[in-house]
């Protein structure tokens, strides 16, 4: 029997739906009607303190066509990292990687798992933009399928609020569900979603989606840590300031090394302007920087671990409008402490954060 350590309040009334998700549900369904929110504050949805991890696997559902005009960049180039461009440029269409005639976008990534590990708890997010060029209905945003590696599609409903916002220029929305029963059975590989509501076309705004499968993990050769995955649907413009999560009640020593994860949607690379520092109390916080995400720009358009390319198909090294991103974390620990806070910032057109999760090395 599984055995999930530090599921909070939040995350506890996920757990039947966990557990029935291995089954496949009648394409028939109804989705269900969770509610809908402009705004969700961050709060946990699953703690632990365990030696072991957290893995993600994360890829984009929208990309800019190969056949993109003469007045733009190219889109191979921008695709590739190779010249600067952005998802309002173009006439976006789906990525769609299956053979599957009844998805219109699908994608997929490697979830890395150590051998050995055991999968405590998993949550799948997912969201983008329902109007550019097209406008589509918001009643599939609690839907979406996923394939386990060497599996075929399920159903996965959303179980919690959807945050959806609505402005002049966009109609976004972020959803995640429990996925605990799937990847705890299912273990490490490649993991493929589709159907994710986003629209395609073009407008100032652009068109952006993705996922990200978060899941933490228990291994006894790997260090004790904290790990915490936190998620609601917060707006960060100009005019808000900054916008800060904590995670408290997180003993670390002296000297602790760790990592955080963010998901955000409709970060556009090259505007700058944005920041996202790190900080225990005990000493100045770290701004997050690294190879592949500049101090002035985190959302910019990546998924990436530590800099490095994340393992998915496609692969663009630019998702036009799409961050999943694991940073180190540990110049921020040098003192330790007993909390952690994230400060988001933006001099830009902004974006939306979806999700968090932390992993840091626990006091012994």
């Amino acid at each position: 029997m599984r055995v999930s350590l530090g599921l909070t309040s939040r995350g506890a009334l996920c757990a039947l739906a966990a557990a029935a998700l291995a089954m496949a549900l009648p394409p028939t369904a109804a989705a269900p009607a969770p509610g809908e929110a402009p705004r969700i504050p961050f709060g946990e949805r699953y703690r632990a303190t365990q030696h072991g991890g957290i893995a993600r696997a994360a890829n984009s559902a929208a990309t800019c066509p190969v056949d993109a005009p003469a007045d733009v960049p190219p889109c191979a180039q921008v695709r590739e990292g190779t010249a600067e461009g952005n998802n309002g440029d173009y006439e976006m269409t789906y990525v769609d990687i299956d053979d599957d005639p009844n998805t219109y976008n699908s994608s997929s990534a490697e979830l890395r798992l150590p051998a050995g590990a055991r999968v405590t708890h998993a949550r799948l997010y997912w969201g983008g933009n329902l109007r550019v060029g097209e406008q589509k209905p918001p009643e599939d945003n609690g839907r979406v399928l996923i394939a386990e590696p060497g599996g075929r599609y399920k159903e996965v409903l959303a179980d919690t609020v959807i945050g959806h916002r609505r402005t002049d220029v966009m109609d976004g929305y972020t959803a995640s569900a429990d996925v605990t029963g799937l990847v705890a059975q299912s273990g490490g590989g490649s993991y493929t979603v589709a159907q994710l509501n986003v629209a395609a076309g073009r407008s100032p705004a652009g068109a952006w989606g993705g996922w990200t499968l978060v899941a933490a993990y228990a291994h006894p050769g790997e260090p004790l840590r904290h790990l915490v995955l936190m998620d609601g649907y917060e707006a960060m413009t100009p005019s808000r300031g900054a916008l800060d999560i904590t995670a408290g009640n997180l003993p670390m020593p002296s000297g602790a090394s760790g990592a955080a994860g963010v998901v955000a949607y409709d970060g556009d690379r090259g505007r700058g302007g944005e920041t996202l520092t790190v900080g225990t109390g005990t000493a100045p916080a770290h701004r997050v920087r690294d190879a592949a995400n500049p101090g002035d720009d985190p959302m910019n358009s990546t998924i990436t671990d530590h800099g490095r390319p994340a393992p998915r198909l496609p692969a663009h090294p630019d998702t036009l409008g799409y961050d999943s991103d694991v940073h180190g974390i540990t110049p921020a620990l040098v003192r330790g402490g007993d909390s952690l806070t994230l400060r988001f910032t933006t001099r830009d057109e902004g974006y939306q954060i979806g999700a968090v999760f932390l992993q840091v090395d626990a006091r012994g």
